[in-house]
């Protein structure tokens, strides 16, 4: 079977725009009954002016996706509203964004809710897909989650605090690289869609066997089989192809043009020091001539 690849930006949000599919990916991630989702979603577009071989009245919009939930889980503790918090990065770079996004959900005043005449913060929870791995850490998905323990004897507390579910939060890191033939539960199974060692000819296209996920999960491929037949899904990859394509040519020169630099400084020492050489050269000429 044939599905569109959800690495890219589109696939994913339109595989997330299905309310059953983004339930049943979260809730397997997360390990918990999403018992409601309400998206809540944020893009970010940064403008890339059309190279030469593009038309010049046409503008490429580059997505930077990110997707907020206000979701409602089941937990051993009874029913929890929280912020759920999903980002995709293709670099390390994407740290410091990731950081003032965060900053953005915790300073949010629409993130809390009224109890008993109170004002009480929505926990956290974030989900990172990394488009690369984290130094030497195998496992292809990560739990962090938090632990209050007593300094001294390392007790732990299980009990669930305002004051701590408010300042802190869990997050679950997905290392897409990390996916390859890793079919170990579950989870591990429905995350095998972003396994990129199942791409076709086309980077676009994925080639999965439907028999290899459970019924349950069927939902999801047929949702990104769908999308492998949208034209306007198919076209967007286009786009996204090229807009990185012109982002990695911009590094390239930027990189060739500090390399540039830097020689002309090193060519710029290198005169200054050849004029002191010759400035000392002619000081002890003039030096002799006046023995």
């Amino acid at each position: 079977m044939y599905i569109a690849n959800p690495i890219y930006d589109v696939v994913f949000k339109y595989l997330m725009e299905d309310s059953q599919v983004a339930k049943l990916l979260i809730g397997k991630i997360i390990g918990k009954e999403i018992l409601d989702l309400q998206p809540r979603p944020q893009e970010i577009s940064v403008t890339i002016e059309a190279q030469s071989n593009i038309p010049v009245d046409v503008h490429r919009n580059f997505t930077v996706y990110r997707l907020d939930y206000s979701a409602l889980i089941q937990t051993p503790e009874g029913k929890l509203k929280v912020i759920i918090e999903i980002q995709k990065a293709k670099l390390i770079t994407d740290i410091m964004r990731f950081r003032h996004y965060l900053g953005e959900q915790y300073s949010n005043k629409e993130n809390y809710y009224e109890m008993e005449g109170k004002k009480k913060a929505l926990p956290i929870i974030s989900i990172y897909f990394l488009g690369y791995s984290i130094s030497d850490i195998p496992g292809p998905v990560l739990d962090i989650r938090r632990v209050c323990t007593d300094r001294t004897t390392n007790e732990i507390y299980p009990i669930k605090d305002e004051f701590i579910e408010g300042l802190t939060h869990d997050s679950y890191i997905i290392q897409i690289n990390r996916l390859k033939e890793k079919r170990r539960n579950e989870l591990e199974i429905l995350l095998s869609v972003f396994d990129q060692d199942t791409i076709s000819k086309d980077n676009h296209i994925l080639n999965v066997r439907e028999e290899d996920f459970p019924k349950k999960h069927r939902p999801l491929i047929r949702r990104l089989q769908n999308a492998a037949q949208t034209e306007e899904v198919r076209q967007a990859m286009d786009i996204e192809d090229e807009i990185l394509g012109e982002l990695a040519d911009l590094e390239r020169k930027i990189e060739e043009i500090g390399k540039t630099v830097v020689e002309k400084d090193k060519t710029i020492e290198e005169k200054d020091k050849t004029i002191e050489e010759k400035d000392r050269i002619i000081a002890d000429l003039m030096k002799k001539l006046q023995e």
